[in-house]
């Protein structure tokens, strides 16, 4: 058996690593009920987890491609109409005989 300094210091050493265990444990524990307290409060407040908000923001992007190319296919038909009617409308138009 070893007696002195080193038996001193080596139950030290013990102590010291026992403590820092405790210390991580204790650490563990309360980032653990922290993270539960946080998510608790979070979906408490409706708020929209990630994932589903880029899911919707990709959805709006191509809706807004499509609006935009549906606008377009719009105005190209209008301006169609437009040029069409209006030669008709002159050849349609009855002519009024002078009194």
């Amino acid at each position: 058996m070893t007696q002195g300094p080193n038996r001193l210091m080596d139950e030290f050493a013990k102590l010291m690593t026992d403590a820092a265990g405790v210390a991580q444990g204790a650490r563990r524990e309360v980032e653990g009920v922290f993270q539960a307290q946080a998510e608790r409060f979070m979906s408490s407040m409706d708020l929209v987890q990630r994932d589903e908000f880029e899911a919707v923001k990709e959805m709006a992007s191509k809706a807004r491609l499509e609006n935009e190319k549906l606008r377009g296919e719009l105005d190209a038909l209008k301006a169609t109409m437009a040029s069409s009617a209006k030669p008709a409308a002159r050849k349609t138009a009855p002519k009024k005989k002078a009194t």
